[in-house]
């Protein structure tokens, strides 16, 4: 049986150009955030404390707690809301398409009765609010004729609802039925966010015109704005304000966020300009923030977050990042205790257990990573340029990178673990074997290699072909010499690996086998391991080669012993949505997993 113990979590997705919605429970210091089909619930105060709503069908765009913090309200592309539990396993109450294209915002009424959604949809159906238990619409919102990228409920009565959007305009409906009352075009871009202060007396819309401006939240008539003096030079695109509705926080794409101090009478004064941590290029850009009890927090375009102390700005903020995209390999580097996990988008980040997030690892270059690997002292890394790059890990930080053209698109890579200056790359037409930063040979095989693996003496290879057979080679200088093929699977071979001790040979394929073969006699050493439903992305064996660990596309992970029967496996469902494409044991024989949806998790194994 295997038991979850830590999951780091992906950051929110974000999009250029556009603001992103965080949201909070307002019971507890618990966040709400997006990312792709995910919604990650997890709490400021304990950041490995994080669970993942995942039943939506289409990426989702924004979700928040009801008042009473038991229900979530989450939106998704396709214009569905669904409205599911906190606890009890996220039980669905209901499902309503209640616009036509995206929902950009929604908001709960404060009696927890009625939401209000906006987006885009066709005509003119780009706001609708309903009732949450049947989905009965309360009201006609006539007046916008582009999306509508917010929409806010007034906190107290009488219940107002106030939308903002693409054609600049701010509009005011009253109710309930909610019809439409007046209509504002102060802004001279999109605005992209109208918030309620808390006491329910005023309400601020910000906009891509870098102006903010606040308006009475009974009649509308606009008041005051913010301050121009040290105020943003980038599109603003989200406000939040302080529980006594006293202050106001702001992030803009000028990578700053500003805490205002509002007056009585409508007007916003800087207090204090934020800057986040960074290297100051466009994904520094902030595009989310959310004031909520006593922290403050914002959200860059690269997905980092950063939380403030709200009662001391001065103090520097505690970053919480990841993965926003497929994480698709990981390392554990024992001599540093740290896990090294990689997304395709050329994200290298450093994990700590017990602690979760420790940094990112600085390539000094930005490309796309298709395969990874790492000893303790070294990663090598390849994208889709043809080349191989060799990086000295110094420390915590990375090293000057050597590269290496070897002139086609790898396939898989492979470190000879006690040699290690000898890597090993899978190519369409045979291999490549590198000393160094040096191509040692490359040798056409006559088949299309798939997959790859050298032992850790390198005095010998594996390649794995599209025609589903395992080739063995010794390596004799710099030629190969083929040494055995081994025939079982049924289809083209994924992933291979030797075991630690080099006694053995894992293998996958793309018709969800797993195979463990016996190195000296060539045969197969555990028989039957076919429970995936779906192809094999990767495996792993634990350090003492006792076990040996497959993850596929059906999202799960199974755990095998080598010296039972493979009917005697250990299966984790629903590992990762979307599927799993990252594996490695610690050397405590847990198990450390990633996936599609951009979380890492680790996994302890126990009896039944």
């Amino acid at each position: 049986m295997a038991k979850l113990i830590e999951t780091y979590a992906c950051i929110p997705s974000t999009e250029r150009g556009r603001g992103i919605l965080i949201s909070a429970d307002p019971k507890t210091n618990a966040i709400l955030y997006c990312n792709a089909r995910s919604i990650i619930i997890r709490h400021l105060d304990r950041p490995l404390d994080i669970d993942v709503y995942t039943d939506h069908g289409y990426p989702t765009t924004v979700a928040r707690f009801s008042p009473n913090g038991e229900w979530v309200a989450s939106a998704d592309i396709s214009g569905t809301v669904r409205i599911w539990g906190r606890y009890n396993d996220h039980v669905l109450k209901v499902e309503f398409r209640v616009l036509t294209g995206r929902v950009d915002d929604l908001m709960w009424s404060p009696d927890g009765m009625r939401i209000v959604a906006s987006g885009d949809g066709k005509g003119k159906s780009f706001v609708r609010a309903f009732m949450w238990d049947s989905g009965s619409t309360v009201g006609d919102f006539d007046g916008h004729s582009r999306r509508v990228l917010s929409c806010a409920f007034k906190p107290t009565r009488p219940f107002r609802i106030v939308t903002c959007g693409e054609d600049f305009l701010v509009n005011f409906y009253e109710g309930p039925p909610f019809k439409f009352k007046s209509s504002h075009r102060d802004h001279s871009n999109y605005v992209n966010c109208v918030r309620f202060s808390p006491d329910g007396t005023k309400f601020i819309t910000v906009s891509s015109d870098k102006k903010g401006i606040l308006y009475d939240a009974k009649t509308a008539d606009k008041i005051g704005e913010l301050s121009t003096e040290d105020g943003h030079n980038g599109s603003i695109y989200a406000a939040s304000w302080s529980p006594d509705s006293k202050q106001l926080l702001t992030v803009s794409a000028d990578k700053t966020a500003k805490v205002w101090a509002i007056s009585d009478d409508g007007h916003g004064e800087v207090a204090k300009t934020l800057t986040s941590p960074g290297s100051g290029g466009f994904e520094d850009m902030l595009v989310g923030g959310l004031w909520h009890n006593n922290y403050l927090v914002t959200v860059s375009l690269g997905g980092t977050l950063s939380v403030f102390s709200a009662t001391d700005l001065d103090e520097s903020p505690v970053i919480l990042s990841g993965h926003m995209k497929n994480v698709n390999s990981i390392v554990v580097l024992k001599k540093q205790n740290v896990i090294l996990s990689c997304s395709y988008d050329g994200l290298i980040i450093k994990w700590t257990q017990g602690t979760g997030y420790t940094g990112k690892l600085d390539r000094k270059m930005s490309d796309k990573i298709k395969c990874f690997a790492a000893v303790d002292e070294e990663i090598v890394t390849s994208g889709y340029d043809n080349k191989v790059w060799r990086i000295p890990l110094l420390g915590d930080q990375c090293g000057e990178a050597e590269c290496v053209d070897i002139g086609s698109q790898p396939k898989d890579l492979s470190f000879a673990r006690h040699s290690p200056e000898f890597v090993l790359v899978a190519i369409d037409s045979g291999v490549v074997l590198l000393q160094g930063a040096k191509v040692l040979s490359t040798v056409k095989l006559g088949f299309s290699a798939t997959a790859c693996t050298i032992s850790p003496d390198g005095s010998e290879v594996v390649v794995g072909g599209e025609d589903g057979k395992l080739h063995i080679y010794s390596v004799s200088g710099e030629s190969l010499n083929e040494e055995a093929v081994l025939e079982k699977h049924r289809g083209a071979i994924t992933v291979v690996r030797y075991s630690p001790d080099a006694s053995m040979i894992a293998s996958g394929d793309v018709n969800r086998e797993a195979v463990v073969w016996d190195r000296a006699s060539r045969e197969v050493k555990l028989k039957n391991m076919l429970f995936h439903t779906a192809r094999i992305n990767c495996l792993c064996w634990s350090h003492d080669s006792t076990m040996v660990a497959t993850g596929s596309l059906d999202t799960c992970v199974i755990i095998y012993e080598i010296s039972k029967p493979a009917s005697s496996r250990t299966t984790i469902k629903g590992a990762h949505l979307g599927g799993v494409y990252g594996l490695a044991f610690t050397e405590d024989n847990s198990v450390i997993s990633s996936g599609e949806d951009g979380c890492v998790r680790l996994w302890t194994l126990g009896q039944e």
